[in-house]
């Protein structure tokens, strides 16, 4: 082995509540992890001002700070945190077998395991005043931040399952939810469907997008159009809820693992296993159903517990 090569027992590729959370679980059980944050380190949450549904905190936390918090707690078990983006993997298929990970496209390093915990990113609609509103009124989870909005008019965009089942989410806290669909029909389930079609204060609104978030530090509403009239409108709401999908962060990992028509990284049963031996999967990469901090932190401690089996058994 060239002693440029760096070997690594336990390599993490992510920094959010999951792989934050395989570090403490992995550095305490002795496996040295090195976690590699990616371009946003500490994940999504990051992007949330406020987190009230993790526990612990019960008077709410700021997102970054909770990650901080997460750091802090790996690092103080010996895991090794870097600034870093993983743009090669030459991941083995044998048992016991070294996978290659390069790292900004120079640095290459060498580990025994890995865990990927790259997390998924939500699908915006691409608008300035959206992105520049996120966290102050825009979101992209309904049940993360929905009670921020009890008793008020809100906004839902997008037509499938998530779409709806946010929306009847949002009917029980809010006072009214106004649905955005860019065609003439929704996509979602016919059984999703009718529970939207059922539930009283809930609008569903076709061919209809938005033009304009409106608002300068908090959204005051939205400026939508009838894109078969051109004819626009705006709609007073605190909240603009996106529910257009998520895109899984597993490029990289195309053709070498199994993950579904979507790109979610497939785990064989109730583990984190991949399909290749000592490969390893957390949090939202894996996770389409849930998406939740909690869930992702779990996840992160399954982890490295079949990590340091998984090393265990070859010893």
């Amino acid at each position: 082995m060239s002693e440029n090569i760096e070997r690594i027992k336990c390599l993490i590729i992510g920094s959010g509540p999951a792989g934050y959370t395989a570090a403490i679980y992995a550095a305490r059980a002795d496996l040295k992890p090195v976690v590699y944050t990616g371009l946003e380190m500490g994940g999504q949450l990051t992007t949330t001002t406020e987190v009230d549904n993790f526990p612990g905190y019960p008077e709410g936390v700021d997102g970054t700070a909770l990650m901080e918090d997460l750091r802090k707690q790996a690092e103080r078990f010996g895991t090794e945190v870097r600034f870093g983006i993983v743009t090669k993997v030459d991941l083995s298929k044998e048992e016991g077998g070294i996978h290659k990970i390069t790292v900004d496209e120079s640095k290459v390093v060498e580990a025994d395991t890995v865990i990927i915990a790259t997390g998924a990113t939500a699908r915006y609609l691409g608008l300035e005043s959206e992105q520049r509103l996120k966290g102050g009124g825009v979101s992209a989870c309904a049940t993360c931040d929905g009670f921020f909005y009890r008793g008020q008019d809100v906004v839902v965009v997008g037509a499938g399952d998530t779409a709806a089942e946010e929306a009847t989410y949002l009917s029980n806290i809010c006072k009214s939810v106004t649905m955005l669909v860019r065609k003439d029909y929704m996509r979602a389930s016919k059984a999703m469907q009718h529970r939207v079609d059922k539930t009283e204060n809930i609008t569903v609104m076709y061919n209809t997008e938005i033009d304009e978030v409106l608002g300068d530090k908090v959204v005051e509403g939205v400026r939508v159009f009838n894109n078969k009239t051109n004819e626009k409108q705006d709609l007073k709401v605190t909240g603009v809820f996106i529910a257009i999908g998520h895109k899984p962060n597993t490029e990289i990992f195309k053709d070498v693992l199994d993950m579904d028509e979507v790109g979610y990284l497939i785990t064989k049963g109730k583990s984190s296993k991949t399909n290749l031996p000592g490969v390893f999967a957390c949090g939202d990469v894996q996770d389409k159903e849930y998406r939740q901090a909690v869930t992702a932190a779990g996840s992160g401690c399954m982890a490295a517990l079949d990590a340091e089996r998984y090393l265990g058994a070859l010893d």
